[in-house]
């Protein structure tokens, strides 16, 4: 609830602050909650009470798609519906997370019955306005204050005109407006992954069942997601039968990624980050509170409530440097601070085999989420006896590290797609590990 939520941000500023000035919160209006002048619509406020059991459902209500064509058979590309479903957050609590399920028009063709597919977004910022599930319904978002485009709608679209059910996982804490979204969080977004696989068997009209093989699909923080979905499905969610995972892009150590997007056209990810493991590590409250100077954390505040477009236009190259009270940079506090950097040893993804086969898939040229990182991922799945297909995307350097990064979503989707469709067929996937050497 929007008093709740500015409960929250006033929990975490009176720990961490005078000093740190915790995410500014989106503000209640008439008719809920209002972010950047953008009104979040009430199905997004969580209840105080939550079901019991993982990936349950708490909510549902018609999703008009905003690209959308009436037919005989049924609306193109499908008949859509807002989720509100239950997960479990990395301290062990329960949490609502939105997301969106579509039931395709189209038929499955391949083996079995009709499959899903849960796409879990790329970056798309840390307001409640940025849900991936509300970018179906609004792909381009411009009202002067707010950015957001919804880019995730092509790869769903695809995934739909091949005739397999896609739930979109909004992630713990963007849409739901009761806490902030705990951006890259590793545990946080495997967990909302398997529990929207969970989610949509129960969505009323919905033709995936507990027997359809299930794909998961994720490019940049999406394939960090999918990524650590994969390692954690044994574990936390055995009874989702994982035909396949694709991860696009992975950022599977935050230490180099934090390297990398300091100063780049993406800067505001720091703030983003910063601020998830604010809220869900409480150890960092204190060494923010030593480190972080006005500007930084008014930063933090404001990007708290921004989509991806206005951190582009705000924060672009901004650097770290010029957020801490003695100019070191955020990445040269982490390597200075044993906390820190168990942290973010403990978000490295690539320490467990993953359940079933992976197509890992890098832009060589990629110098915003490192291309090095992601491949050696597939190294370190590799040598734990995992099925990965690995496929470097060799693109010319660009000379923009945000092209560099999405240069390849584009280039390498069609092939994806391809490959998790005959994963979700039964059709055996071919390890490219024996020509995977350890270096470059």
């Amino acid at each position: 609830m929007p008093a709740r939520r500015l409960l929250l941000s006033a929990t975490l500023a009176a720990a961490c602050l005078t000093t740190t000035a915790l995410p500014a919160t989106a503000s209640p209006g008439p008719q809920g909650v209002v972010s950047r002048g953008v009104t979040i619509p009430p199905f997004y406020d969580p209840p105080r009470t939550l079901p019991s059991a993982d990936g349950a459902l708490v909510r549902s209500e018609p999703l008009p798609l905003a690209l959308s064509l009436p037919t005989l058979p049924g609306p193109l590309p499908g008949r859509a519906t807002r989720l509100m479903y239950r997960s479990t957050d990395s301290n062990g609590r329960p949490v609502a997370v939105t997301g969106a399920y579509i039931e395709p028009t189209a038929r499955w063709r391949g083996g079995g019955p009709r499959p899903l597919v849960v796409v879990a977004p790329g970056t798309m910022g840390q307001g409640d306005q940025c849900a991936a599930s509300m970018g179906l319904e609004h792909p381009l978002l411009l009202n002067g204050r707010t950015t957001s485009v919804g880019y995730e709608d092509l790869s769903v679209y695809r995934l739909l005109a091949r005739g397999t059910a896609v739930v979109v996982t909004d992630y713990v804490g963007l849409g739901a407006t009761d806490r902030l979204h705990t951006y890259v969080n590793r545990v946080d977004e495997a967990h909302a992954v398997l529990d929207a696989a969970r989610a949509a068997r129960a969505v009323p009209g919905a033709s995936v069942t507990r027997t359809s093989r299930v794909g998961l699909y994720g490019y940049s923080q999406g394939g960090g997601a999918t990524a650590a979905a994969a390692e954690l499905q044994r574990s936390y969610a055995p009874d989702v039968p994982l035909a396949g995972t694709y991860a696009g892009a992975p950022p599977a150590d935050l230490t180099a990624v934090t390297a990398a997007i300091d100063g780049s056209e993406l800067a505001g990810a720091l703030g983003w980050a910063l601020n998830g493991f604010l809220q869900s590590d409480p150890e960092v409250r204190p060494i923010a509170q030593a480190h972080l100077n006005a500007a930084g954390k008014a930063a933090l505040a404001d990007l708290s409530t921004m989509c991806v477009g206005d951190a582009l236009q705000h924060y672009d190259h901004a650097r770290s440097t010029r957020w801490t009270t003695d100019g070191r940079s955020l990445g040269d506090i982490v390597r200075a601070t044993p906390a820190l950097r168990k942290l973010l040893d403990e978000q490295r993804i690539g320490s467990r085999k993953p359940a079933g086969p992976v197509r890992l898939a890098t832009g060589v040229s990629d110098d915003l989420v490192p291309h090095a990182q992601a491949r050696q991922l597939a190294v370190d799945w590799c040598r734990k006896g995992a099925a990965v297909t690995y496929r470097p995307v060799v693109l010319p350097p660009l000379g923009s590290a945000l092209v560099n990064h999405f240069g390849p979503l584009l280039a390498d989707q069609g092939a994806a797609v391809a490959w998790l469709t005959d994963r979700l067929s039964g059709r055996p996937a071919a390890s490219t590990c024996a020509a995977l050497p350890a270096q470059p």
